[in-house]
């Protein structure tokens, strides 16, 4: 089940919102909400709002979803036109430039499978804690030279 949210023409730089979009791919839906309300960055807040409005989705197309079991599988942002903001700003010898002001569209889309990345990630995780478990326990076990 996947559910789909774009904000178009969001008012932030696509280089800024895409920092913020890598904080929360991969992660639980929940786990998201809480990580970009503590986040200080302009685009937290349009990002948090894209990732509600994709949970909304997903209640409205399927009343009987499971709403832990999402995860942001899919976060990215794009750049939009300038069109409509073009500005001038003076420069040296009479000359002028333009000021291009950024505009974003962030795609969010939930799914209830597990990325690929975050599965890579839980499955290191384990082993190496078992890998650190194995070598605790060989040291423990081993006669010291007293």
């Amino acid at each position: 089940m996947e559910s789909k949210a774009i904000a178009r023409f969001a008012r932030v730089a696509p280089r800024k919102a895409r920092t913020v979009v890598n904080l929360v791919r991969g992660r639980k839906v929940a786990e998201a909400i809480d990580v970009l309300m503590f986040t200080r960055k302009a685009a937290a807040p349009v990002v948090r709002k894209v990732i509600e409005s994709a949970l909304a989705n997903a209640k409205n197309s399927d009343p009987n979803v499971n709403i832990d079991n999402l995860y942001v599988s899919v976060a990215s942002v794009d750049k939009g036109p300038n069109q409509h903001v073009r500005r001038w700003r003076p420069r040296a010898m009479g000359r002028a430039t333009k000021v291009t002001k950024g505009v974003s569209h962030i795609v969010i889309t939930l799914s209830d499978t597990v990325p690929q990345r975050a599965a890579k990630k839980a499955e290191r995780s384990a082993a190496y804690a078992a890998k650190k478990a194995a070598s605790t326990s060989e040291t423990s076990a081993a006669p010291t030279g007293e």
